[in-house]
C-alpha cells in the first residue's frame, strides 16, 4: 500500500481542516520543539540496557485509544524516515486515512521541514498532547 505523501506546508493545511498531527519522535525530541497542535507518541525509544532504540511496544495500542481507525493522520518525525516506517505500519494495522509528511520537523536533504518552512512551532508538553499524559489516558 502507497502511502500518500505531504510536504510541511500542505501538512499545516491539512491540520486546519482537521487531520491530526501525530509526531513520533522521542519524548526528549519533541520536547525541544513540535508542529504547534500535534500529539507526541513515540515509535520507538532509546533501551536502557543497550541504548539502541526499539520499537515503542505500546505503540498501536495508544495510537489506537486515542484516534479510530479511519481518522485523518499526519505522521511526522525529524526527517521523514521514520514517519514513513510508521505511517506504513499504521496502515498495515488498519489506520485507512495515513499521511506521512516529507521532510519532518527538523527537515531532509531534499524537503525543508516544518521549522524550517515558517510554520507554528509549540514547546508546550502537557497532559493534552504528551506521550507521558496520552499513555495514562490510554490506560
Amino acid at each position: 500500500m502507497a502511502i500518500p505523501q505531504t510536504t510541511p506546508t500542505a501538512a499545516k493545511q491539512l491540520m486546519d481542516h482537521g487531520h491530526r498531527y501525530i509526531d513520533v519522535r522521542t519524548e526528549e525530541e519533541f520536547a525541544t520543539g513540535h508542529p504547534a497542535g500535534a500529539v507526541n507518541i513515540p515509535v520507538a525509544a532509546p533501551n536502557p540496557a543497550t541504548g539502541q532504540m526499539a520499537i515503542n511496544p505500546q505503540f498501536l495500542a495508544v495510537v489506537g485509544a486515542h484516534f479510530p481507525p479511519d481518522a485523518p493522520l499526519i505522521v511526522g518525525c525529524g526527517s521523514g524516515m521514520r514517519s514513513q516506517r510508521t505511517a506504513e505500519m499504521l496502515a498495515a494495522a488498519g489506520f485507512s486515512n495515513v499521511v506521512n509528511m516529507q521532510g519532518g520537523f527538523g527537515g531532509a536533504p531534499d524537503q525543508a521541514g516544518w521549522a524550517d518552512s515558517g510554520l507554528p512551532v509549540s514547546h508546550d508538553c502537557g497532559p493534552h498532547n504528551s506521550y507521558a499524559g496520552l499513555r495514562a489516558k490510554a490506560r
